[in-house]
């Protein structure tokens, strides 16, 4: 048998021409935000979405003019950008997002599924009523947009759908039974839609960006953090840049062959 022709391996990063969807970009200091500027970065035009009541209602501190901000920071840069506040607990969310960046920016070639329900409550006063919520959101609503912006694929390699996780298989998480129920849900329904879509074109990971420092992590939690994170090096704990580059690579032509991953991101948390 011939050998294969020598190919010179080659790192291709750009993103200019393409068209993303990241949801839930709320919060200026979010993982959410923090991949519109990576993605920005790397000359991809950006539709995100946000919703500010969920964060007005659970958040001790708020960020109302987060989106608008980061609106006139990523069009700053070059690029084009779009922004739509949606509730994703409505069935109708997955189709309302994909109309609207197809109204504002065009089709969309990357999908990144960042929006999250999570409200903390004990076994014992876990309800059908917490569930549905958190079903609603980071099941229900992210599984159709998955699946629409496949439908709406035309065709080609450059398709890309990344969602986000937690961790939820490497660890208990107490206080947290419907939210790592309906993300662990997300690994698996990935896993398999990657399957189905890739003689689309299209690529389909997860990236699980561990503990990651948003502004919501008390000072005794956030130093018990460090002392388990390798990397930390006593000095810090996951930030939103940190998911960020790596959803950005993924993003690229650059992980062309990566398909059906959980990929963690995490500075050795829990190793």
């Amino acid at each position: 048998m011939d050998a294969l022709p020598h190919k010179t391996p080659t790192l291709d990063l750009d993103l200019s021409g393409r068209i993303a969807i990241v949801t839930g970009a709320s919060r200026s200091v979010g993982i959410g935000a923090a991949t519109c500027r990576a993605l920005a970065a790397l000359g991809a035009d950006i539709f995100f979405t946000h919703w500010r009541p969920f964060d007005r209602a659970t958040l001790d501190w708020q960020d109302d003019d987060g989106p608008a901000r980061l609106l006139d920071e990523l069009r700053g840069t070059g690029v084009r950008a779009a922004a739509a506040e949606i509730d994703f607990s409505q069935p109708g969310a997955a189709e309302a997002v994909l109309d609207a960046c197809e109204r504002a920016l065009g089709p969309p070639t990357i999908l990144v599924n960042n929006a999250t329900h999570s409200v903390n409550v004990t076994w014992d006063a876990l309800d059908a009523a917490t569930l549905d919520a958190h079903y609603a959101v980071n099941l229900r609503t992210f599984a159709l947009l998955s699946v629409g912006f496949a439908r709406r694929w035309p065709g080609g390699d450059r398709g890309r759908i990344i969602s986000l996780t937690s961790g939820q298989d490497r660890g208990a998480m107490p206080t947290e039974l419907p939210y790592v129920a309906t993300k662990a849900a997300v690994v698996a329904f990935s896993r398999t839609l990657s399957v189905e879509v890739a003689p689309k074109g299209i690529r389909v990971n997860v990236v699980n960006p561990g503990p990651t420092d948003t502004g919501w992590m008390t000072p005794e939690l956030h130093a018990d953090l460090i002392a388990r994170t390798p990397l930390g090096e006593g000095r810090r704990v996951g930030q939103p840049e940190d998911a960020a580059r790596l959803i950005a690579f993924l993003a690229t032509d650059a992980a062309q062959w990566i398909t059906g991953q959980t990929i963690a991101s995490e500075g050795g948390f829990g190793v």
